[in-house]
């Protein structure tokens, strides 16, 4: 049992389908790091200067603001994070587009060679 799920797992990892699943998810990775400057360097600066010079990552209401603990230990404040998630929501509205944009280019690529085809 062990050995045919050994041969199963070597034929699938072997593949070209998982081969360019992993370098999809590779460049993945490296394209979120790319959205998230985007959002953060040059997108929410800009705005938060239109709103009035508010850093977006620092809005947030604070429902228990940081204290210390009886031994002196700093404990967090518990504080809802709206700032953040505005980052979250842009970050995934780029990358959302962006893929859109490139399944479009793809359809219509496919289109264009079955066209010359034929």
């Amino acid at each position: 049992m062990l050995r045919q799920f050994a041969e199963d797992f070597k034929a699938f990892a072997v593949k070209g389908n998982a081969i360019d699943m992993a370098i999809g998810i590779v460049i993945g990775a490296a394209f979120n790091k790319i959205v998230n400057s985007i959002v953060t360097d040059l997108m929410m600066p800009p705005l938060g200067l239109l709103i009035g010079g508010v850093d977006f990552k620092n809005l947030q209401f604070v429902l228990k603001p940081a204290t210390v603990d009886a031994a002196g230990n700093p404990v967090d404040a518990v504080a809802i994070r709206y700032g953040l998630f505005i980052n979250t929501c842009i970050d995934f509205l780029i990358v959302a587009f962006t893929v859109f944009m490139m399944v479009r280019l793809v359809n219509r690529l496919s289109r264009l060679r079955v066209t010359l085809a034929t």
